[in-house]
């Protein structure tokens, strides 16, 4: 097996994408935060003493995603093109969906993944005073589109 980060004497290394053609890619990942019954019943009234969680959580996914390479040193600098971040409060908590959209040469997993986790933190960060219970849970890559690897939907993950 051969790694594309590892050149021949095993050092880290940026893959060379100069010679791919850009193409459309998207990814969209999914995590969740789990929080007390007190919290989620003051993110549906609006009622956290921070304010507006939900469309925090949302700005800081979208710009978490355009700063990637800033926080994963081989990630390449790409365009992002789209990001959407949407958040759901659910019973047991808040569930996070990221998808980001390139034009480019190399796919855009790593900027879904991060929005998603940002997105994550800025929920924790926002309730951490009424719950320091609250978790993080099952970041995950659900879909990705475009590239040489095509289309992928992870097994189980709604489409």
């Amino acid at each position: 097996m051969t790694f594309t980060h590892l050149d021949d004497a095993g050092h880290a290394r940026m893959v060379d994408v100069t010679a791919k053609s850009p193409t459309v890619r998207a990814a969209t990942a999914r995590g969740s935060v789990r929080c007390s019954p007190e919290v989620v019943a003051a993110l549906r009234d609006g009622t956290v003493p921070k304010g507006d969680v939900l469309a925090v959580a949302r700005i800081a996914g979208i710009q978490a995603a355009k700063r990637t390479p800033d926080l994963l040193p081989l990630a390449h600098v790409i365009g992002v093109h789209g990001c959407s971040v949407d958040l759901e409060v659910v019973d047991d908590g808040v569930e996070i969906e990221a998808t980001v959209r390139t034009a480019d040469r190399t796919g855009v997993e790593m900027e879904a993944l991060t929005a998603a986790s940002v997105a994550a933190l800025a929920v924790v960060d926002m309730v951490k005073g009424l719950d320091r219970g609250t978790t993080i849970e099952h970041v995950r890559i659900t879909a990705k589109e475009g590239g040489r690897s095509g289309t992928w939907t992870r097994p189980g993950e709604p489409a």
